[in-house]
């Protein structure tokens, strides 16, 4: 950041501080406390990261992708505190233009430089506000990933994935120094509407790629998930596309058609599909929605995520299911555009676009009575809960019970997920595996956020040397 554009941002913060201590009444990032909030100096950054390998390729977007990095960022303060964020990364998902010009494990190394620049520009930065903060840094951190990328054009959402680790670290840092000891007490007052309930259950809603087998489908129906995302979209022109599409949802209607749920209100499962902005006309997708209503599955279809790419700025409001924004919806400004083009629902994703866009988000949306939902990255189990602190605490979602739903999918493509869960600081609690389905938020998940706030011996062990 230029000089004068940090000493104005710091200045800025002295003065919102400034004005938190006197209770002034415009301040919208006030918390229920009411106190005033510590200006916090970055002295020390630090990074790292890991290679995830997955159990299949994973294919979406007409990719396929081998392994999926795990970035973690350090950061401590003047004051000597410390908090470690984690970020997985998907280059696949944020910008697919990107894996394919470069070999996986380059487009992975793109991000995480991004990651590392965006270290080095908040060292010796002052904030009151993490979500100041992301914007300030933001759109440098965008222009030099335009650069990185040799990509004039990238998505938004490659610049947000990256900054997923330095937000995280950032918000716990925030709590630390503030003495915030729950998610609750951490959600800026402005946000709170939006994220207001505290759902005894989650639905945790697995993800069916193209190459999972019918009968795996049909197997984690009957171990009790309920609320099914499918990818579509599949590989080849739009008319091999469709096809595909057609016949990959006939299968898996013949499978758990039938099944029931408690969980919907009309007592059927609800289907959710995802096609990653592959469909290029409405009338391509018109033509797979009448092919679900010849074969009865059409009033089962919940959810159609991104079927348009982000580029086709086209009115949806005609289309007879609630389509849902997603990595379209890079920004709370991208979401409210989208929701005025008739997009009935938002994917959130606090694990990918950062937790503070995906404040703003969900208060964007709430504002227009439109419902959200969290989906996955196929991240790791701390970044899991990151996302059903989100979750659990949306309104519920049309034509379900009471419950929250938060996409989970890690277990299904990591190898070494079990691995990876003893890296949770509460592995073994009740609240971080599903159970029939549904993820139980009992009291001590509240009393806990999920663990988030608690030390991973794992992670900590990576930055021993400081």
């Amino acid at each position: 950041m230029e000089n004068n554009s940090r000493r104005t941002f710091i200045k800025n913060g002295l003065l919102a501080s400034g004005a938190m201590a006197v209770g002034h009444p415009g301040n919208l990032f006030a918390n229920s406390k009411e106190q005033a909030l510590k200006n916090i100096t970055i002295k020390t950054v630090d990074s790292n990261f890991e290679r995830g390998p997955l159990i299949r390729p994973f294919g979406f977007k007409g990719g396929y992708m081998s392994e999926i990095w795990q970035t973690i960022s350090y950061l401590e303060s003047t004051s000597g505190q410390h908090q470690i964020g984690l970020c997985t990364q998907n280059v696949l998902w944020s910008d697919a233009k990107v894996f394919a010009n470069n070999s996986e494990s380059a487009g992975n190394a793109l991000m995480y430089a991004i990651t590392e620049r965006a270290q080095q520009m908040i060292k010796g930065q002052s904030f009151t506000s993490p979500v100041d903060l992301l914007d300030e840094m933001l759109p440098e951190v965008y222009e030099y990933a335009k650069k990185v990328t040799s990509n004039p054009n990238l998505r938004k959402t490659f610049a947000l994935n990256a900054l997923v680790g330095v937000d995280n670290a950032l918000w716990l840092l925030y709590a630390q120094e503030n003495g915030f000891k729950t998610f609750d007490d951490m959600i800026p007052k402005v946000y709170k509407p939006s994220l207001s309930h505290n759902h005894e259950k989650a639905a945790a809603i697995p993800l069916m790629a193209y190459t999972i087998p019918i009968d795996e489908i049909k197997t984690a129906v009957d171990e009790g998930y309920f609320f099914m995302k499918i990818k579509i979209g599949q590989p080849g022109t739009q008319a091999e596309m469709l096809e595909k599409d057609k016949a990959r949802l006939s299968a898996i209607h013949k499978a758990i058609g039938d099944v029931r749920t408690p969980y919907s209100k009309n007592g059927k499962l609800p289907y959710y599909f995802d096609a990653n902005g592959r469909y290029e006309k409405k009338e391509t997708l018109l033509q797979l929605l009448d092919h679900a209503k010849k074969i009865g599955a059409f009033e089962q279809i919940a959810i159609i995520e991104e079927p348009f790419a982000e580029e086709l700025e086209f009115d949806v409001s005609d289309i007879p299911v609630r389509l849902a924004a997603d990595e379209s919806a890079h920004t709370d400004e991208d979401a409210i555009k989208r929701m005025e083009m008739g997009y009935k629902a938002i994917a959130l994703k606090a694990i990918a676009k950062t937790l503070s866009m995906t404040m703003k988000i969900a208060q964007a949306a709430y504002e227009r009575n439109i419902p959200c939902f969290c989906a996955d990255l196929t991240v790791n189990p701390i970044l899991v809960e990151w996302n059903k602190n989100v979750a659990a605490r949306l309104k519920p979602f049309p034509g379900m019970g009471n419950l929250g739903l938060v996409e989970s999918n890690g277990h299904q493509n990591y190898k070494n997920w079990k691995i990876m869960l003893t890296y949770h600081p509460h592995s073994n609690a009740s609240w971080v595996n599903a159970k029939k389905g549904v993820y139980e938020l009992n009291e001590d998940f509240y009393a806990k956020s999920g663990g988030i706030f608690d030390r991973s011996e794992h992670y900590e062990s990576i930055f021993a040397k400081h």
